[in-house]
């Protein structure tokens, strides 16, 4: 293969890969306005929770397998209308399928207690 040759082939793989990683990895600015749907059940333990915090039933918190604990998210149930803000400190959900698992105080605002499960959607708004 001439250096030339080899040369944009080198160029084009590098530049292929530059594209698929940017499509794949937002940047900061746009995974805050980015939203995102599925499946949140709701939770009311007691015990401490992976961030360390005793969980609070009561407040507007929610688990999320990877967000950074303190990130809040504005949390919005489709079915009704309803919207929340809650704060990411703990893990979890760990049911496939489930993107958010939320407090009972969450849930109950968001008019899903008696369900259990519902489809929400949500975008990070700050951390």
């Amino acid at each position: 293969m001439h250096t030339k040759t080899r040369s944009v082939c080198l160029f084009l793989t590098l530049f292929t890969a530059q594209a698929l990683f940017s499509s794949v990895t937002p940047s900061p600015a746009h995974a805050e306005s980015k939203e995102s749907c599925g499946r949140a059940s709701w939770y009311a333990l007691t015990s401490k929770t992976a961030s360390g915090e005793r969980m609070d039933p009561s407040k507007l918190t929610a688990a999320h397998r990877k967000l950074r604990f303190g990130t809040r998210l504005e949390v919005k149930n489709p079915k009704n209308g309803r919207s929340i803000v809650v704060r990411i400190n703990d893990r979890g959900p760990f049911i496939n399928g489930r993107v958010l698992d939320l407090s009972k105080a969450a849930a109950h605002e968001l008019g899903f207690i008696r369900a259990g499960v519902t489809k929400v959607c949500f975008r990070i708004i700050g951390s």
